[in-house]
Formats: structure tokens, C-alpha cells, sequence
């Protein structure tokens, strides 16, 4: 099966010409004209997302910002391209968890070649992520049931608010590691408008107290971050 591309870009002939080469070169493509459009597809569905900066009211930052919060989307590869040409852009553009990052005016046989490349260096990692994507996070005796939004310590369902849910899914799916602030920020508060770095630290107090004795997996690094330890 021909691996799916979505282009999301406000240019039509731009569109048209990139959907004609890489439909030769054997990939699947379908186009959006803007990301209003690309959020009304399957988009789980898609092997990588061409994703254009500069569109309406949903610019393509929030747009990726928006699929990388959503568990079904996080992990799909994203290249940006734009003409807009500054070094914020491009930080901000990976930080989110962009794959690559393409200023226009581009040729057609750098756009091909950089799909290719992101492709290859995510399909290992995509293909095991599917099989072993879990629907339950686990630690021990603390549970996170993905589906139907439950957390249980020792057996025992503890309520907790809808971001709290999404703060500890985030830590505890990335174990081991520490999440810097602003990676937080656009994964659990993406659809926020402005946030205070004060609102991850009360959320973090606050499931250090409900989880219990699990409360201690939760580490801080001061100027760092956040993280879950092994």
C-alpha cells in the first residue's frame, strides 16, 4: 500500500504541482487548502504532512501544535514549509516537533528528497509505535486507562482533572526522560491561548498529592523541566 502524504497549503498550483511529483514517485497525496480543511480529514491515516506556516485563522504552528497533542496524531512526521525565512520560526517549528523544516522558494526534487529522508528515518520507529502504542500506561500500581480517561493507584480510581490526566499521560509516556517546559506547554495546553509556566508547576503539586506514593516518580530539574523516572 502506497504510503499517504497530506499537503496543507493556501497555494493551489503549489499544491497541484507537488501532488502530480509525488504521485510519481509512487506516494498517495491528498491536499488541503487550509488547516480549517486538513482537521476535517482522518488524519491518523497519513504517513507525513507537508504543512505550510502562513495560512488563516489556523496557522500551520497551531495546527501542528494541535496534532501533537492528540495521542491518534503525536506521532505523525511533519515537514514545514513556508517563506517565512526567520530563526524563530524555525526553532518554534521543531521545538513543536517538526521532522524538517523547507523555506520556499523550494525545488520540487528538494521537497521529494526531504520526504523521502523523513520517511525512511521514522517508518522503524512508526511501524513499532503502532504495534506496541498502549490503550493503558502502567507504573506498577499506578494505571492511566487512555480510553476511557481512568486513573487508579493500587486499585483505587483517583479523580483527576482533564489536564491533570493529560500532564501525567505525557510524563509517564516519555519515562525517563525530562520534558522541558515548553514541550509541556504544547502538548498539554496546546489549545490554550496563554499560559503561565506557573500552571504546570500548581498541576504538578497537585498529582503529587492525588497519585499518592507515586507522587516521588515525578521529578523536577530546575531550568530544565519535568520528567517521570524509571
Amino acid at each position: 500500500m502506497a504510503e499517504r502524504i497530506l499537503i496543507v497549503d493556501d497555494e493551489e498550483t503549489l499544491c497541484e504541482v507537488l501532488k502530480l511529483n509525488l504521485e510519481n514517485e509512487g506516494y498517495d497525496v491528498d491536499i488541503a487548502f487550509s488547516a480549517e480543511e486538513a482537521l476535517t480529514y482522518d488524519l491518523k491515516g497519513y504517513s507525513l504532512i507537508l504543512l505550510d506556516i502562513m495560512m488563516g485563522e489556523i496557522s500551520g504552528i497551531k495546527m501542528a501544535k494541535m496534532l501533537k497533542a492528540d495521542v491518534a496524531t503525536a506521532d505523525i512526521p511533519i515537514i514545514f514549509c513556508t517563506a517565512r525565512d526567520s530563526e524563530d520560526d524555525m526553532v518554534m517549528g521543531l521545538n513543536i516537533g517538526a521532522d524538517d523544516y523547507i523555506m520556499k522558494p523550494y525545488t520540487v526534487r528538494n521537497v521529494i528528497a526531504r520526504v523521502k529522508s523523513v520517511l525512511r528515518r521514522t517508518a522503524g520507529h512508526k511501524s513499532s509505535a503502532i504495534a506496541e502504542k498502549p490503550h493503558v500506561l502502567k507504573v506498577e500500581g499506578l494505571c492511566l486507562d487512555l480510553e476511557f480517561k481512568r486513573c487508579t493507584v493500587d486499585g483505587e480510581e483517583v479523580k483527576l482533572a482533564k489536564k491533570e490526566f493529560e500532564l501525567l499521560a505525557y510524563l509517564i509516556s516519555h519515562r525517563g526522560k525530562i520534558c522541558s517546559r515548553e514541550q509541556i506547554l504544547s502538548r498539554v495546553w496546546s489549545d490554550e491561548v496563554v499560559v503561565l509556566d506557573r500552571t504546570i508547576d500548581v498541576n504538578i503539586t497537585r498529582l503529587r498529592s492525588k497519585i499518592g506514593t507515586y507522587g516521588s516518580y515525578i521529578v523536577t530539574r530546575s531550568g530544565f523541566g519535568y520528567g517521570f523516572r524509571e
